[in-house]
């Protein structure tokens, strides 16, 4: 086999992706725990763009890469409902916090709805644009189905879902000091409500309690994105 051959057969090979998917996590990961896990050394955030780099230089289209990266997004599905063993473990504290969870939920959701949207609308941005960034704070499988059910442009939102969690990894840590929130549960909840699985991740290498309110944040966030997206849209349209 040519060299040439050789390259060719490695590049359409789903097990190079996957591969190189595992590896880019763990050199990110590795490289934050060898500085101490900074935010701004998010393994998520440069595993991305280890991988992008990668693919635009090798010129290979996504769903080649997807072809064999599919492995790692099937164990999504598992790995949220793990997230249920740290919400179980700490029920007592969740039951004693439900009326700030609630609270914060509601605020949390239509903050996220219409941060996003009206900043688009008032830059100039058009429906499809604006419908597309409202429900970024959802992970990504819910707000791309809310998107493409209101008009959006699904792909976009997958973008800026995830653009979303990346900032919520990165800053929200530094936001919440700076804003003197030092109650775990608290800052875990602000995380999750605004940035879902990626913050929540990080919530969960600051502290358990931090992750577990990330989670419960996450969970109900998506619920509650789907049910109010329609609404604030429907009055927005109403509006002009």
């Amino acid at each position: 086999m040519s060299p040439a051959v050789g390259a060719d057969f490695l590049v359409a090979s789903p097990l190079l992706w996957l591969t190189l998917t595992l590896g880019a996590y763990l050199a990110a990961t590795m490289v934050s725990r060898r500085f101490g896990k900074p935010p701004v050394l998010n393994p998520t955030l440069w595993s991305i763009v280890a991988i992008v780099v990668v693919l635009v230089v090798t010129g290979t289209p996504y769903r080649r890469y997807f072809e064999g990266a599919q492995f790692v997004n099937f164990l999504l599905g598992p790995a949220v409902v793990a997230l249920a063993v740290p919400l179980y473990r700490h029920t007592a504290l969740i039951r004693r916090s439900a009326k700030a969870v609630a609270g914060g939920l509601v605020v949390g959701t239509l903050s996220a709805i219409l941060s996003g949207v009206l900043v688009v609308r008032l830059l100039g941005g058009g429906r499809d644009l604006w419908v597309s960034m409202a429900p970024k704070s959802a992970t990504a499988a819910i707000a791309m189905a809310i998107s493409g059910r209101l008009g959006g442009i699904p792909p976009l939102t997958a973008v800026l879902a995830i653009a979303t969690g990346i900032l919520g990894a990165v800053l929200g840590s530094a936001i919440c000091r700076a804003v003197r929130v030092q109650d775990w549960p608290a800052r875990g909840f602000a995380m999750g409500v605004t940035s879902h699985g990626i913050a929540t991740a990080r919530a969960f290498q600051e502290h358990e309690i931090a992750g577990t309110f990330a989670a419960l944040a996450m969970a109900l966030n998506g619920v509650a994105t789907a049910l109010a997206t329609p609404a604030v849209i429907g009055v927005l349209d109403r509006l002009g």
